[in-house]
């Protein structure tokens, strides 16, 4: 018995975001994504009519399982500590076989041409709820100008990300922390 309607599209998208993220979008061809799903090019584009929307929909729901682990993660109510945790789990993520940096951040520089491609609005709009949930958790942590601060924390963890890829050191997410944790005293 064949797979059904929503089990293929569920293949085809964790298919296309694992080719994206190992090999970016550029260099994944749909044969590619097809090959790697198990099913024909054919039935790959009778779920998808193009490769941007397919990009698009593997970012969506990227962002949406991500969104929903920030949900789940336990910020502590202490500013330094919610620092220290946000960037420990960068540190850890980094330290995964096969890291190579933000997807969101990643597809939008592939894209940077391209202003109007569906997956540059849906990577604004995960950064958006990330760096929210930052505010919120430091507002929380009774930091003043909390959305200022986490918009600081966001570029720190940006910066961080690309010099550890750079590098392939993560001792760059320790100084983001400490260099977060300075702007954070200081307000």
């Amino acid at each position: 018995m064949g797979r059904s309607r929503d089990e293929t599209h569920r293949q085809i998208l964790n298919a296309a975001y694992g080719l994206f993220w190992r090999r970016g979008f550029l260099r994944v061809s749909m044969d590619d994504i097809a090959a790697r799903a198990g099913i024909t090019k054919r039935a790959l584009y009778q779920h998808f009519r193009s490769k941007d929307d397919l990009m698009a929909a593997a970012l969506a729901q990227s962002s949406g399982l991500a969104i929903e682990r920030l949900g789940q993660f336990r910020r502590p109510a202490n500013a330094a500590e919610l620092i220290d945790a946000f960037f420990a789990d960068l540190v850890a993520w980094a330290a995964k076989p096969g890291w190579s940096g933000g997807g969101f951040t990643r597809a939008v520089v592939e894209l940077a041409d391209l202003r109007g491609h569906p997956a540059r609005a849906i990577a604004r709009k995960h950064k958006a709820a990330v760096e929210a949930w930052l505010a919120d958790g430091l507002a929380a942590a009774n930091v003043a100008s909390a959305r200022d601060r986490a918009r600081e924390v966001m570029l720190l963890m940006e910066g961080a990300m690309a010099l550890m890829l750079i590098h392939g050191n993560r001792d760059f997410a320790h100084a983001a922390a400490t260099a977060a944790k300075a702007l954070i005293r200081r307000s």
